[in-house]
């Protein structure tokens, strides 16, 4: 155990680094919009939960290149390697043109969706900014799935630490227009993660480049044999992300119909939660790399044991992680608002929060182990029973018929999130005690 512990910790420190530093950018982001005003805080607290269930989509397709490269590296085929590398770049760009014609459609009828119309002028510029971000967010969850997958995880982790403080310095240059620059207030602050993500992809190029990455590439024939495998692969992955995240981004839409305090109340509440998911996530994707690389090598006793190591570790993150958020709540509450009332309402969503952290640990570390032996049929079909058969529904019940209101919507997660968690590891374990399954392509 205590290997193992070590050896996931070393590849999941510095994604839990990277994802941190992501998450105090988007505090950042929050605190900056806050302060500006109430009305920008909650028309950026709709645009970016429309937004995040997006970049889960893309993530979930950079998440199929795990395995394949995993596999591919663990048998010493690095050939395949550079192959997969350039097919999973080019798929997932091409995905990112396919999200951006969605999105785009849903700005030419964002006005329908019930949001407040005095919101209006603030949601349609910040909306196109982000939009055309996605395309280099895209590529560079590529490559950095691609690095991951071979171990080195300390390099994404310095490209996206270096890509969050300077979207953090443009923030507070954009947003209330500091050094002669024009105060754009919410607009600058998307301007700012436009620009951010065009350097990070940048960056990972040219670290590329320059370490001679993709030396070996030259004069061998270019194929892009791996694409329809990442595609199979990597659509249930984003389909079951996508309805984990599109139930709190449903929830979101309830929050509109409740009102401008509760919009912005759950903005806060999914800033400052996203801690503990990350957290878990950064366990969750260094056990997939060492489950990728164990299932190369057709060693499953190692599979199974690793896949339990990172289930103890994100448990006792989650303790440590939920006990300091309860005792600093006030004073996180005074960080990301002014509005006493936004701050009451973050203090009252908290208990429903502590319920969910088992399961979130639970389905955070088994989607990724399941991902990592390449059994996603089963994510999909469970996702759907646990966010649009349980989780959504119960948000509407407890929010409105209940007339719990914002802290009902909030009550739903534990049921969903643990549902889906208690799937996931029944799953794993039916796939790994028994004969491996052949990989659903």
């Amino acid at each position: 155990m205590r290997s193992r512990i070590l050896a996931i910790a070393q590849l999941a420190y510095p994604i839990v680094i990277a994802q941190l530093g992501s998450i105090l950018q988007g505090w950042a982001d929050t605190i900056m919009v806050g302060q500006y005003g109430t009305a920008e805080l909650s028309a950026a607290g709709f645009v970016n939960n429309v937004f995040n269930l997006i970049i889960y989509f893309l993530l979930g397709i950079s998440y199929a290149t795990t395995p394949v490269v995993g596999g591919y590296f663990s048998r010493g085929e690095y050939d395949s390697v550079t192959q997969a590398r350039r097919s999973s770049v080019l798929v997932n760009f091409l995905v990112s043109l396919f999200t951006m014609a969605l999105l785009w459609i849903l700005y030419l009828n964002v006005e329908r969706l019930g949001q407040p119309t005095e919101l209006m002028p603030l949601i349609k510029p910040y909306f196109i900014v982000l939009l055309c971000s996605l395309p280099f967010l895209a590529v560079f969850n590529a490559l950095k799935q691609c690095f991951d997958a071979t171990g080195d995880t300390k390099t994404p982790m310095w490209v996206m630490l270096g890509g969050n403080i300077v979207n953090i310095i443009l923030n507070y240059l954009l947003i209330f227009g500091a050094l002669g620059l024009p105060e754009l207030g919410l607009v600058g602050a998307g301007v700012a993660t436009l620009l951010s993500r065009v350097g990070m992809m940048a960056a990972i190029i040219l670290y590329q480049v320059k370490k001679g990455k993709m030396k070996n590439e030259k004069g061998k024939k270019k194929s892009f044999r791996d694409a329809p495998r990442l595609l199979r692969l990597g659509i249930p992955i984003s389909l079951q992300m996508c309805l984990e995240a599109g139930s709190f981004n449903v929830c979101a839409l309830f929050m509109g119909w409740i009102g401008s305090i509760a919009l912005a109340a759950h903005q806060v509440m999914c800033t400052v939660s996203t801690i503990g998911f990350m957290v878990y996530y950064g366990i969750g994707a260094a056990a997939a790399i060492r489950i990728a690389y164990f299932r190369g090598q057709e060693e499953w006793d190692e599979v199974r044991k690793t896949a339990t190591t990172a289930l103890f570790m994100s448990f006792a993150s989650a303790i440590v992680i939920v006990t300091l958020i309860c005792v600093f709540c006030h004073p996180l509450a005074s960080i990301f608002t002014t509005s006493d009332e936004v701050a009451t309402l973050f203090i009252a969503m908290l208990p429903a929060f502590v319920c969910y952290q088992a399961g979130d640990c639970m389905q955070t570390i088994y989607a990724n182990s399941l991902r990592a032996i390449e059994d996603v049929k089963y994510l999909l079909i469970s996702a759907i029973i646990a966010y649009a058969i349980i989780s959504v529904p119960l948000a509407y019940i407890f929010a409105f018929p209940c007339q719990w209101g914002a802290t009902g919507v909030w009550w739903s997660f534990p049921f969903g999130l643990t549902t889906a968690g208690l799937i996931f590891l029944w799953r794993f374990k039916r796939c790994t005690n028994n004969k491996p399954l052949v990989p659903f392509m």
